[in-house]
């Protein structure tokens, strides 16, 4: 079946998801985040996109960025090139890293580049890695706060306030607000199926079933719950297939 034509933004900005292949880790520690930032600056640069907000995950980053001189096809395969040459060397490994097609969506309004924005910081909050959004270090959200990396954090700091200060503030209470934003998203139709989930258990935490975890020390078994949810399952199915209570399983 062929492809469907990308959505061409009138605007030149788009919500971009670049995923890892099957789900697969794009990052094992911190090295690896700060390797692929190096990446989209010197890439930025050349091409001369611009970016608005980032948030990195373990198998899936986010991007609000303005497509510059080149398209983003390109600009995409060239940050998929240098960073997979990097990861394979210091991993010892070959082939593909990222799903071979990223994703788009067009972000035709100001309303909508606000909901995108706040969508993509919002991702470890929602995913329940972290109960404050200033506490997550690989997401654009701590540059608008302090010293930008590689965001044109004025263009978004605009929408709120000329004044610097006011329009910090502004942002923050805007981070802050109740949401139901709905955005562009990779798994969207996605579902691990409960033999995949019950093998991604075993093979973490070494147990010959997942309900084992119960008796395991705090800390230990709830390092295991968050990469259960890191990795997509839902906390439903977590819940079915371990026994832990949903309310564990949401706090962490």
């Amino acid at each position: 079946m062929p492809r469907r034509a990308r959505k061409k933004s009138s605007t030149g900005i788009y919500h971009v998801i670049l995923r890892g292949i099957n789900r697969q880790i794009i990052f094992e520690d911190d090295e690896d985040y700060e390797k692929l930032l190096e990446t989209l600056k010197q890439h930025k640069d050349i091409s001369g996109c611009k970016i608005f907000a980032y948030c990195f995950m373990s198998n899936h980053i986010h991007l609000l960025l303005k497509e510059g001189e080149e398209d983003l096809g390109t600009t995409f395969r060239r940050i998929g090139a240098t960073y997979v040459y990097w990861y394979n060397w210091k991993y010892n490994r070959r082939g593909h890293l990222f799903q071979d097609r990223y994703k788009s969506e067009p972000v035709e309004t100001d309303r909508y580049f606000l909901t995108v924005l706040r969508y993509i910081h919002h991702n470890p909050l929602k995913a329940g890695i972290v109960k404050k959004l200033s506490i997550y270090p690989w997401s654009s959200y701590r540059e608008y706060l302090g010293k930008p990396r590689i965001c044109n954090i004025e263009f978004t700091f605009n929408f709120f306030s000329e004044d610097r200060e006011k329009a910090i503030e502004l942002f923050t209470d805007f981070h802050l607000e109740g949401n139901n934003d709905r955005c562009l998203e990779y798994d969207q139709n996605m579902r691990w199926k409960d033999t995949e989930a019950v093998d991604f258990i075993k093979e973490i935490s070494g147990v010959q079933s997942p309900v084992e975890i119960q008796s395991f020390e705090k800390q230990r078994r709830n390092d295991i719950l968050r990469k259960c949810k890191e990795k997509g399952l839902s906390i439903r199915q977590i819940e079915r297939l371990t026994g832990v209570s949903f309310g564990v399983i949401r706090r962490i």
